[in-house]
């Protein structure tokens, strides 16, 4: 058997507008994230695990910033393709773990529907995809509301 656990990281800054989109769901805030794309900061990070388990690189390998026909995509496109070529290489995604870090906006009212937006994308039993957050005790660029931050971890087997 075949066990690779890979991790993922992302960060983006607010900016302008009045929602962020985190692990595919629109919550309402006083800002938004500025990104290349849609900036789902949790789809991002979670799309990295995947594709660092695979050792195959990175989102911006992939799907590079400098390249127009990512400008405003969907973060599920993303997800999907390191989702597909974990099952092209014959790996199965066991479990992910997703961290969000932020101060604002509050996460756990949301959780449960990232979770199963999540799952779907991903074909995964829900109970097979963890969403959460933390703070950052009000340090670092976090701390000060400049923006969220995200860890993940992803583990894919091959039987």
């Amino acid at each position: 058997m075949d066990i690779r656990l890979g991790n993922g990281f992302d960060v983006h800054a607010f900016g302008p507008g009045d929602h962020v989109t985190l692990c595919g769901v629109d919550v309402t805030h006083d800002r938004g994230l500025v990104g290349h794309s849609d900036a789902d900061v949790g789809m991002h990070t979670v799309t990295d695990a995947i594709y660092g388990a695979l050792a195959r690189g990175d989102i911006g390998q992939h799907f590079p910033p400098s390249d127009p026909q990512w400008k405003g995509a969907a973060s599920e496109i993303f997800l999907r393709h390191a989702v597909a070529m974990a099952r092209d290489t014959g790996f199965e995604i066991s479990n992910v773990d997703c961290t969000l870090i932020c101060e604002e906006p509050k996460i756990g009212p949301h959780a449960a529907q990232m979770r199963q937006v999540m799952s779907e994308i991903m074909g995964l039993e829900e109970d097979r995809v963890s969403v959460k957050a933390t703070t950052s005790e009000r340090l670092g660029f976090t701390g000060r509301g400049e923006g969220i931050a995200c860890i993940a971890t992803a583990a894919l087997i091959k039987p």
